[in-house]
């Protein structure tokens, strides 16, 4: 009998098997959302010169821009290898815990692949589903948002997996640089045409396409750049129902402004303000804003 009750015991006491959410430091999402939503961040690597940071860890935005400011340095990114995802992934989960990883679009970063590598050598301790957003910036954050409150609804991980590919397919993504210098020696914009937009002081659209950031629209004012970006997102959602976010790079008094303007011109369900995290900040620029959206359903 007593044998009975203890393991009685231990069986009620076997810890329940936790899905994990986690996102690279490419994504942004509003400071408490990472709390209210238990979304995870593993930080990508932020080389200055010979020495390489943890964004996040080592790294705030604040010490970025001042580093940038103060050397005059455009730094590289890059994505955790393989080895630093194993190393994270053990340390966030146990065995036998699942491990929801979305990442920042695989056609400009191979922060996904990395996982994919991580996942694969992990088999048999702990499952891990890389998922490519195709995307970055607080569209992984409204990723992760929805994964977490599905799960917190019962859901099914194919479900929550289906919601996710639905976003994906219908994210929305435009942007407006204030200067193509960032962007130019990132290599995220083609030199020629940076630096013709640079002499003619042109405000260029930055619409993302498949998961590639892609030069659209070039208009010379930056209140008419921002009306362009309400303008390309009104012609991708309507009048549909949306979740959508502001996001800025050090120009908070701009992000306001188009806030406002994103109020007036759509129907939104939620409407988040963040700042764009670092790891995109270095390859487009302070003073990029930009809109993130999508519908809530098919329209």
């Amino acid at each position: 009998m007593a044998s009975l009750r203890s393991k009685t015991l231990r069986m009620e006491e076997a810890p329940e098997a936790m899905l994990h959410i986690v996102m690279d430091s490419a994504g942004d999402s509003p400071p408490d959302w990472l709390q209210t939503y238990a979304i995870e961040v593993i930080p990508v690597n932020i080389q200055f010169g010979e020495k390489t940071y943890l964004h996040g860890v080592d790294l705030t935005d604040e010490d970025f821009y001042q580093m940038v400011k103060t050397y005059h340095l455009i730094p590289k990114t890059s994505q955790p290898s393989p080895h630093q995802f194993i190393e994270y992934y053990r340390r966030i989960a146990a065995p036998g815990d699942t491990i929801l990883s979305i990442h920042v679009t695989s056609q400009l970063s191979g922060t996904y692949e990395s996982a994919v590598v991580a996942a694969r050598d992990l088999e048999g301790e702990l499952e891990v589903i890389p998922f490519d957003s195709l995307a970055g910036s607080a569209a992984m954050a409204f990723l992760c948002q929805e994964a977490r409150l599905i799960d917190r609804a019962g859901g099914t991980l194919p479900e929550i997996l289906a919601r996710l590919n639905f976003i994906r397919d219908h994210i929305t993504i435009i942007l407006t640089l204030d200067t193509l210098q960032f962007a130019r020696m990132s290599g995220r914009v083609k030199a020629l045409q940076a630096a013709l937009a640079s002499i003619l002081q042109i405000k260029p659209i930055i619409v993302l396409r498949e998961g590639m950031l892609e030069m659209g629209e070039r208009v010379r004012t930056r209140s008419r750049s921002l009306e362009q970006v309400i303008k390309l997102v009104h012609d991708r959602v309507g009048s549909q129902l949306i979740n959508a976010a502001v996001v800025h790079a050090q120009d908070l008094d701009t992000a306001k402004v188009l806030l406002d303007k994103v109020r007036e011109a759509f129907n939104l369900q939620q409407v988040i303000l963040t700042e764009l995290s670092i790891a995109v900040a270095a390859n487009l620029g302070p003073g990029t804003v930009g809109i993130v959206a999508y519908p809530l359903k098919e329209g």
